[in-house]
């Protein structure tokens, strides 16, 4: 990761789900949230694949896993990994309770043919 360019430490996540899922009552497998803006999105496994099209939409580049445990970021212009970075306000996942594939009574019960599709 070179520099902070696209990347605001200061700015915490939109919230502990993908904005547009919650919105649209839908569910997601990983959480990503732009270094950015906070914008928190579903992850190109999920269903919806709304962190890419955060950054289609944006051109914010960087994400950070929202995973607890996870402190990986993913740069979206380059297509690369970077294995960590400068730290993000919190928090830095959604609540550890909350389980993945998510939210819990939202995921379909045949959620892991979408991951084979």
């Amino acid at each position: 990761m070179t520099g902070d360019n696209g990347i605001d430490p200061s700015v915490p996540p939109s919230g502990s789900g993908c904005v547009e899922c919650d919105a649209a009552g839908g569910w997601w497998f990983h959480l990503r949230r732009c270094a950015q803006c906070g914008h928190v999105g579903c992850c190109d496994s999920s269903p919806a694949k709304h962190a890419t099209a955060h950054f289609r939409e944006t051109g914010h580049p960087f994400v950070q896993s929202f995973e607890p445990g996870e402190e990986w970021f993913w740069d979206y212009a380059t297509n690369e990994l970077y294995e960590s970075g400068p730290e993000l306000a919190p928090p830095v996942s959604h609540p550890a309770d909350q389980p993945s594939p998510g939210p819990a009574g939202r995921v379909p019960a045949d959620w892991a043919k979408t991951l084979r599709a």
